[in-house]
């Protein structure tokens, strides 16, 4: 289940951002423009590792989980942007 993110702090939402391969998974989301499945995200690390970033991101809220029988979708959590404007657009530029 996804946090809801107004019950995160922002030092929480920038330490979950503030790593290379959780920020690549902001950037990969940002540029699909929707959400994407689990197994199709671009990386170089172990399924437990992947799944460990992962979770990081939805304990602060930055993305949502959705199921559809055995897979998973990610995608950004809209209340994002509208908490803390401009946040994904400094992501996206970088």
């Amino acid at each position: 289940m996804t946090k809801k993110i107004e019950a995160v702090s922002i030092d929480q939402v920038l330490k979950a951002l503030g790593d290379p391969v959780r920020l690549s998974v902001i950037k990969q989301l940002l540029d699909a423009g929707e959400e994407m499945a689990c197994g199709t995200f671009e990386h170089n690390l172990t399924k437990a590792t992947f799944s460990h970033h992962i979770k990081i991101l939805l304990d602060a809220g930055v993305i949502k989980r959705r199921e559809d029988g055995t897979r998973k979708f990610l995608s950004i959590n809209e209340t994002l942007n509208k908490l803390y404007p401009g946040l994904l657009d400094l992501i996206q530029d970088s």
